[in-house]
Formats: structure tokens, C-alpha cells, sequence
């Protein structure tokens, strides 16, 4: 089983600790990967996009001009889609699309975005023991940490002065344990966890210390 360094604020090591080998040493699996991202971000659309059909324009119910002697064309409605103010043909209607994805998959995808990203040495695990919020410490610790680009932060419900301290800085995206998933992994250029959130394979309770991925996604 691999180590990593804890390390405090300031980038120095005050410690190691382990990581799982089945959530940060697999083969990524790219085909799964593709799927279970594809399906977040459809589930993310909100599929309200609408236009009007013929039947729904208001007005046209009165043929414009008789059938026949005029010399122009035949027309039933001045809402058909041909003329200008009609009604749209096989335009965008409200829908849902959301995909299923089983869990196994779900699952599969989180471990091999972690492993992705512990192979190109894109994780950390920071101690940042702070007790008052302040922004100023934030981009300070980023600055002597190397993270640069977009940083993915783990933490517990109960880290509130590093939470608030994080909120206010653009390239940084916080979640909670249980809230991890294969695509906010797979954009950030850098994994942050603290030592309560370093994920594990084996079943602890959702937000603790070892909190696995699959746990809290069968609590979902």
C-alpha cells in the first residue's frame, strides 16, 4: 500500500499516511470513465428548452385565402411553419436526460479518476489546522503548496474556518467526502484531502475518517 506525505499549510511534512490501493493504484478504465461522465453531465441539463408546434401558435384557424382562383399558392393556416410567425417543425421540447448508470460503474469511475490522478502525483493530503477563517491564508497555502490551476478540495462538514477560508477562491472547489465524484476528480489539475477525508475501501461511516466513496454512494 502506498504513502503519501502530510503535510501542513506551509508545505512541510508532519506526517504519512496510507493510500487504499483499490482507489488509488488501479488501471483507469477510460471506456467507464467516458460513460459515467457523459451521464453526470447529462443529468445536469435541465431539459427546459421549448418551442411551439402549428396547434400551439395562437390564431389561424381561418383558411387565409379560398382554395382555388386566387393564383397563389394553396395555404390552410397562416401558423404553418412555412410562414413567418408559425408555428416550428420538429423543434426542441421539454425532456429528461438523465441516463442510468449502475453503481459498480459509478464506483468504477471515482477509482479510476483517483488513480489517474495519484499516478501523475496530483494528490495531496494537507493538515491545514486552522481555527478562524481567513482568505489571505488560503491563496497563501496554495501558493507554498505548488497548486496551481484548478484544485479539488475534500473536507469534513465540521472543517468550517478552512471551508470558509477556501470559499472565496475562484480555482478551488470544496466538497465533503461523501460528495466526490468522477467528474469534479477528472477536472481538477490537483486532489486536496485532509487527513479526516483521505478516502478508504473499507465501509466506515459517511464524513469520518477513511470515509469511503462507495459508502457514501449507496447512502445516495
Amino acid at each position: 500500500m502506498p504513502t503519501i506525505d502530510v503535510v501542513d499549510a506551509s508545505g512541510k511534512k508532519t506526517s504519512t499516511t496510507d493510500l487504499d490501493d483499490a482507489l488509488f493504484g488501479i488501471e483507469p478504465h477510460g471506456a467507464v470513465l467516458h460513460q459515467v461522465v457523459t451521464a453526470q453531465l447529462a443529468a445536469r441539463r435541465s431539459g427546459t428548452q421549448s418551442t411551439k408546434t402549428r396547434s400551439e401558435v395562437r390564431g389561424g384557424g381561418a383558411k387565409p385565402w379560398k382554395q382555388k382562383g386566387t393564383g397563389r399558392a394553396r395555404a390552410g393556416s397562416i401558423r404553418s411553419p412555412m410562414w413567418r410567425g408559425g408555428g416550428v417543425a420538429l423543434g426542441p421540447k421539454p425532456r429528461d436526460y438523465s441516463q442510468r448508470t449502475p453503481k459498480k460503474m459509478v464506483r468504477l469511475a471515482l477509482r479510476s479518476a483517483l488513480s489517474d490522478r495519484a499516478a501523475d502525483s496530483k494528490v495531496k493530503v494537507v493538515d491545514f489546522g486552522w481555527d478562524a477563517p481567513k482568505t489571505a491564508l488560503a491563496a497563501s497555502a496554495l501558493k507554498d503548496l505548488g497548486l496551481d490551476g484548478k484544485v479539488l478540495l475534500v473536507l469534513r462538514a465540521e472543517d468550517e474556518a478552512v471551508w470558509k477560508s477556501f470559499r472565496n477562491l475562484t480555482d478551488v472547489h470544496i466538497l465533503t467526502a461523501g460528495e466526490i465524484n468522477a467528474y469534479d476528480v477528472l477536472v481538477a489539475d490537483w486532489i486536496v484531502f485532509t487527513p479526516d477525508t483521505v478516502p478508504s475501501d473499507t465501509p466506515i461511516s459517511r464524513g469520518g475518517h477513511g470515509a469511503t466513496p462507495d459508502a457514501a454512494e449507496e447512502e445516495r
